[in-house]
């Protein structure tokens, strides 16, 4: 396993999940960003069933920058409650690995 970590994170729209993503590779919290538009997502919410349109955001960072990562998305991030979920890198092709972990420094 690698040290190497994929951040699923949602957000209100495309912008700014853009705005987010940004500010996170700015500050060297992520090597990559990748942004998906038009996503729906049905959840419980304050006592209600919601659904909405979303975008999502993945991010790639390493494990040292996890907690500041999750930090600055609370902090930049419009819902009270912003979805941040790490998932751990296994493996994947070589180079590309590199180059995430390079990105970092």
């Amino acid at each position: 396993m690698t040290p190497l970590r994929l951040v699923y994170i949602t957000t209100e729209n495309r912008e700014q999940a853009l705005a987010l993503g940004r500010a996170l590779v700015e500050r060297r919290l992520a090597a990559c960003i990748n942004v998906l538009g038009g996503m729906t997502s049905i959840y419980h919410w304050q006592g209600h069933i919601e659904e909405s349109t979303e975008a999502v955001l993945l991010a790639k960072t390493d494990e040292s920058r996890v907690d500041a990562l999750v930090a600055a998305v609370k902090e930049l991030h419009s819902y009270d409650v912003p979805c941040a979920l790490v998932l751990p890198i296994v493996g994947g092709n070589p180079d590309y690995l590199d180059w995430l972990a390079t990105g970092l420094k």
